[in-house]
């Protein structure tokens, strides 16, 4: 057991690191319309970044945490793209949302009893028994993902 109290430990310190490495990353390339993924810009990634930890990671935390059980459906980050995305939002502000919000959720996290790691839900196509400590696996699987994408552009 002392590995795993350890382990969400090192999982939410990495999160909280993860995400100030990110910000800094999109803060030192020049042009925030600098093309980084394909046909995606650091604006866009940044953008989509932001709003699925809100959105989709953190919103199926919050409610694995407070409904027993809860049923999530699919994202689909590009129709989300498509009718949500703002170019004129400045980047600075999408940065500033996205850190507090990581910031909110890892000091939820670290004030969280160990059962609560354990709590599930379902998911359309993923299926039952997901527990809430796999949404934050997958949270910072996210945010790394779009990190290394920013650092090697």
């Amino acid at each position: 057991m002392k590995e795993l109290f350890e382990y969400r430990e090192k999982m939410i310190a990495r999160l909280g690191q993860a995400a100030q490495e990110f910000c800094d990353a999109c803060k030192a390339v020049g042009d925030p319309f600098t093309k980084v993924e394909g046909e995606w810009t650091l604006h866009q990634i940044a953008s989509h970044t932001r709003d699925v930890e809100k959105l989709v990671y953190g919103e199926r935390i919050h409610q694995t945490l407070t409904v027993d059980n809860p049923q999530f459906k699919s994202f689909d980050a590009d129709t989300w793209m498509e009718t949500h995305y703002n170019k004129d939002e400045p980047l600075a502000d999408i940065l500033s949302e996205f850190a507090s919000n990581v910031e909110r959720l890892c000091k939820t996290l670290k004030e969280l009893p160990q059962p609560a790691w354990s709590r599930e839900s379902r998911h359309d196509t993923m299926g039952g028994e997901l527990t809430m400590q796999l949404w934050v696996e997958r949270s910072l699987a996210h945010i790394e993902e779009h990190l290394q994408t920013i650092k090697t552009a």
